[in-house]
């Protein structure tokens, strides 16, 4: 927990007082999922779209994020089969590495992001059988690039990898120790303070 201390306080002290903060709801897909949990329908692999949000204080080049998505029918191809509801959520804190502002302010900024948190993923099946109901721990990794139109407004591009961390559990629900991953691929409003 120190080591997180240390970072968040070098973060903090290191953005100048005219840090702006950031907030990006965003749409997008997810894709090129894997897991362990049963899927019947094969469906983690498919593309889903999703949406969320993320909030950030950014300085001169470094900055902390809070972000969070949900992935409705992740586990459902859409023929609802064997699977009646499905979803994923994440919910991560991250830390924001920009090209410095004063060189990319009039131009796409680009930016890696890095950080940690949940995954919570469901699923409910016909007649109640191989239900999911997990919380993983899981971090992200990713970049993308942000450009204002005004002072206040402008849009985001951005990659993300989400994945399940440590060893995880055996299951009925899952065929080797639970885990989960996929890519996201989004567009942001992005509103700047």
């Amino acid at each position: 927990m120190s080591r997180w201390a240390a970072v968040v306080g070098f973060v903090l002290l290191a953005a100048p007082a005219a840090a702006e903060w950031q907030i990006k709801p965003f749409a997008g897909i997810a894709f090129a999922g894997s897991t362990s949990f049963v899927d019947p329908e094969v469906a983690a692999g498919q593309v889903h779209w999703l949406l969320g949000a993320n909030a950030a204080v950014l300085g001169e080049v470094f900055g902390l994020e809070g972000d969070v998505a949900h992935v409705p029918g992740f586990f459902q191809s859409g023929d609802e089969l064997f699977v009646l509801s499905s979803s994923v959520t994440t919910l991560t804190g991250n830390l924001v590495i920009a090209m410095p502002k004063r060189i990319f302010q009039y131009t796409l900024r680009p930016y890696f992001v890095a950080g940690a948190g949940i995954l919570r993923a469901r699923s409910d099946s016909k007649f109640g059988t191989l239900p999911v109901a997990r919380t993983l721990p899981a971090m992200d990794l990713g970049g993308g690039a942000t450009g204002f139109l005004s002072d206040r407004l402008g849009v985001s591009w951005e990659l993300r990898h989400f994945r399940s961390i440590g060893r995880g559990g055996l299951s009925g629900v899952s065929l080797s120790r639970e885990q989960l991953s996929f890519w996201r691929a989004t567009m942001a409003l992005a509103i700047r303070y």
